[in-house]
């Protein structure tokens, strides 16, 4: 059974009726499936158990601290962007040994605590990091281990938006730049370069496209072999794509089936980092229709929840899947539009539902991932509520912020006083 299903004309979330989340936690609110979580998880380990692998739980998803705990005791390391992600990671039970760290910017203080906390890899992606890494293990006297994210400069059918592995993209390096990176870290004696990373976007489902990915680093590790560099982490990166629709996704075993033979004779561990692939489908965003407005084309449907508590739709044109909370007899094609003060905060332009009436609740699927995570205080609206649901219990993981906490960390001067 799905984690989110009708059940004598409620939905449900697991064993418990999402309405009575609604009305005990308020709205807007995350909902999220605890055993759909980990399902999705153990699915993408096993489609790779014919390898040594580590699944790298991509962190920017979804990083609310239950949650990570969720995947840090089914075995899942870390794959973090930034020095709060590490922090969160290692609070939540994560090894440091399971933990890569990637991005464009990492900041000094970042990469000495990368460095303190000894984590597994950090992915290099300039020549001034590695620099900057190289002078900082000197002075502490800490060898660093490092794999240099590779730009492939593959052309990617996916939003310009999160689209990283194109020449013009600013992720990563290109392939002769990666082995000028690879042989400058060979003479340093506190340099281990022991990794090579990818990531080439985000929501791909040409698998062909992984593969083609694949072979530009198996290529790159043939020519280090012929100066002893030996790579023992094959970073994949994520990026499989999750349809919002729910319909038509490409299954991790397919993925698996398309770049293992690529990797054939590879002597190491395969590093995978999914992130949308294991949390998305795993959550819902649960909102209260606040008023309809009728129009000569199709109704507004006015809900609570914003582009402010979810921003793809608005940011990426994304068009995720809408239910009515409680089913009901009829139908209706409405637009289900959010409260903040921009044209842009639209749910769903055309989207067929029961009637819903003001107090009723929908709830708008698949935003497990890049939902909270990304969620902001724009026009000083508080970020929402996150609740687990495991079994027939649900659990608040993150409170509700109110107005106070919004602007408990402003400071007056004193001549406004």
């Amino acid at each position: 059974m799905e984690p989110f299903h009708y059940q004598d004309g409620d939905l449900y979330c697991e064993g418990v009726p999402v309405r009575e989340i609604a009305r005990e936690f308020g709205t807007p609110c995350y909902v999220y499936s605890y055993s759909k979580i980990r399902e999705e998880y153990r699915r993408f380990d096993a489609a790779f158990s014919s390898i040594p692998r580590m699944i790298a739980y991509a962190v920017k998803a979804n990083s609310n601290g239950a949650i990570l705990r969720i995947l840090a005791r089914a075995g899942s390391g870390a794959d973090v962007v930034s020095g709060g992600e590490i922090h969160r990671a290692r609070a939540a039970g994560i090894p440091a040994n399971r933990i890569v760290f990637a991005g464009v910017g990492k900041s000094h203080e970042e990469l000495r605590l990368a460095l303190d906390e000894d984590i597994l890899l950090i992915n290099v992606e300039s020549l001034g990091e590695l620099d900057y890494l190289s002078q900082l293990a000197h002075a502490t006297g800490k060898k660093v281990r490092i794999g240099v994210r590779v730009n492939p400069q593959i052309t990617v059918p996916t939003h310009p938006y999160i689209s990283t592995g194109r020449a013009e993209d600013k992720f990563g390096l290109a392939p002769e730049q990666a082995l000028a990176a690879y042989r400058r870290a060979r003479t340093d004696q506190m340099i281990l370069p022991v990794g090579i990373h990818m990531h080439i976007g985000s929501q791909i489902s040409d698998l062909s496209i992984f593969r083609t990915g694949a072979e530009v680093l198996v290529q790159i590790m043939e020519s280090l072999a012929e100066e002893e560099v030996k790579i023992q982490y094959f970073d994949l990166g994520g990026g499989l794509a999750v349809p919002e629709s729910g319909e038509g996704q490409p299954l991790p075993e397919e993925l698996a089936g398309t770049v293992l033979p690529a990797l054939e004779g590879f002597e190491g561990t395969l590093i995978l980092e999914p992130g949308r692939e294991i949390i998305a489908a795993a959550g819902v965003l649960l909102a209260r229709v606040l008023y309809r407005k009728p129009t000569a084309a199709r109704p507004f449907v006015i809900i609570d929840a914003g582009m402010n508590d979810f921003i793809r739709p608005a940011l990426y044109g994304a068009e995720h899947r809408i239910l009515a909370v409680q089913e009901g007899e009829g139908e209706e094609t409405v637009r289900v539009v959010g409260p903040i003060c921009e044209s842009a905060d639209i749910f769903a332009t055309a989207v067929t539902l029961p009637p819903v009436r003001e107090g009723d609740y929908i709830a708008i699927l698949h935003t497990g991932a890049y939902g909270a995570s990304m969620s902001s205080r724009y026009n000083s609206r508080p970020l929402p509520a996150e609740v687990l649901v495991r079994a027939e219990e649900a659990y608040l993981i993150r409170e509700r912020e109110t107005v106070e906490d919004i602007i408990d960390k402003e400071r007056i001067p004193q001549f406004l006083l």
